[in-house]
């Protein structure tokens, strides 16, 4: 399985995002189940980036 452009394109500017703030990006994950790239950064950041390239901020 392999992301969407959309979701290539939404985690790129989440990555900057968090880089600009200096936040250490930990894992950058493609869920398998799900179709969702999990994006964990700095202490309690985990963001979900659905196939449509939306993206929420996870509770879990």
């Amino acid at each position: 399985m392999i992301p969407t452009q959309a979701q290539v394109w939404q985690c790129y500017r989440l990555c900057v995002w968090a880089t600009k703030l200096y936040l250490p990006i930990y894992l950058i994950r493609l869920d398998e189940r799900t179709g969702y790239i999990i994006f964990i950064a700095g202490e309690e950041i985990l963001i979900e980036i659905y196939p449509n390239g939306n993206w929420r901020y996870a509770d879990d």
